[in-house]
């Protein structure tokens, strides 16, 4: 038996293998509910059933700041992730993304 997948029109396309793009905005993709654990975090999508261990406080700051900073950089730098460990991050950010848990802002006109 052939499965098939069938992807709705509003989903966006998945981030390529490189590091995400820190100078857009990303935002928590909206079927994603957040828990933050002592470890870090857990990640559920309710529509792909994915589920998401974010096991760096971290990184659970930056997450969390998206949707309030003009881009993932801004959000790096109001959780505090010196210069040094941005492009950590950003890789990190990008395994999200590609995994849906992220999406891309659209730019507000």
């Amino acid at each position: 038996m052939r499965r098939v997948l069938i992807v709705p029109a509003s989903v966006p396309a998945p981030v390529p293998a490189s590091a995400l793009d820190l100078d857009r905005a990303w935002d928590v993709h909206p079927q994603v509910s957040v828990r933050p654990e002592p470890f870090g975090a857990l990640l559920y999508h309710f529509g792909t059933r994915k589920l998401s261990f974010l096991k760096d406080r971290g990184l659970l700051s930056v997450v969390q700041a998206l949707s309030g900073s003009p881009t993932a950089r801004a959000a790096c730098a109001s959780a505090g992730v010196g210069d040094a460990d941005t492009a950590r991050y950003a890789r990190a950010l990008a395994v999200l993304a590609r995994s849906s848990m992220l999406v891309e802002r659209s730019p507000t006109p």
